[in-house]
């Protein structure tokens, strides 16, 4: 399935963040932007949520937490008791250091992994800019044709007015 796409190219990037302003204010969805470097206080023009990713770390990093008590608790107490110097079965500074360890991994390898999934960044997936060259020294506004009453004449009045030094259409797979 092929859609329309209205690409806006800058070249600077106040006329980027001015352009997208003035398309939230007009409640237009902007599909996506791309750029040579990050432009900052351009996530409030594109709506972007805040990550929920310090999330997918938290839970794993408990569940590392608990598996490794779990398991270091399973082994000391219950499977293999041993009377070392009259010391208690479950020395919980003992298990302090596997405890760490196993959280750090889990919470860096469930972060990892959450992230690709999120990004869809599979292997062997054929990743095709819009237009060739839009990071390498301008910025770019990618708006995507969302319903039959969309305005491509206006847009492209106020991407221009804004400062886009080019608007054009083109068409992109699924």
């Amino acid at each position: 399935m092929r859609r329309s796409l209205l690409v806006a190219m800058f070249a600077e990037e106040a006329g980027l963040v001015r352009a997208a302003n003035a398309l939230a204010l007009e409640e237009v969805r902007i599909h996506d932007a791309y750029g040579p470097y990050p432009v900052h206080h351009l996530e409030r023009a594109l709506r972007i949520r805040a990550s929920r990713l310090p999330w997918v770390t938290l839970a794993a990093g408990v569940a590392g937490m608990l598996t490794a008590i779990g398991f270091q608790f399973y082994a000391a107490v219950l499977d293999w008791p041993m009377n070392i110097g009259g010391k208690p079965d479950n020395s919980t500074l003992a298990f302090v250091p596997i405890t760490f360890e196993l959280t750090v991994l889990l919470a860096g390898l469930a972060t990892v992994l959450a992230f690709l999934i999120r990004c869809r960044l599979f292997p062997r997936i054929d990743v095709r800019p819009v237009i060739d060259g839009v990071t390498e020294d301008r910025f770019a506004l990618v708006l995507r044709k969302g319903d039959p009453s969309f305005d491509w004449s206006h847009l492209r009045r106020l991407l221009e007015k804004h400062g886009a030094t080019e608007v054009r259409v083109t068409e992109a797979g699924a």
